[in-house]
């Protein structure tokens, strides 16, 4: 389900997802085929790890990388589930393909 909101979606983000949500900042993003991918993605992931791990294991990784890289912005686009995102984003037939718990190569 989209959901969108300028409030919701941090600033310097174009979208977030939370399980079943697609929260984007406008209305015009939903034709942005790359970013749905991605966050696609993302709902994936959280389906796979039932959701409420995905979310422990991906403020884990966050703090991890922050203190590895000690930049906010590096740090998240360090993160697994991330990697495999913004790697696969443009592949708009990677879902189809993708195998279960994919997400584990890129740590």
């Amino acid at each position: 389900m989209i959901v969108i909101s300028k409030y919701l979606v941090p600033k310097g983000y174009l979208g977030i997802t939370i399980f079943p949500f697609v929260i984007l900042k406008t209305a015009t993003l939903k034709c942005d085929a790359v970013l749905m991918n991605h966050e696609r993605i993302h709902l994936r992931q959280q389906l796979e790890l039932l959701i409420l791990p995905f979310f422990l294991i991906y403020g884990i990784e966050f703090v991890i990388r922050l203190f590895q890289f000690k930049s906010w912005q590096a740090a998240y686009k360090q993160i697994s589930f991330e990697r495999e995102a913004y790697t696969n984003e443009k592949d708009l037939n990677y879902l189809k393909s993708r195998s279960f718990w994919n997400f584990i190569s890129y740590f």
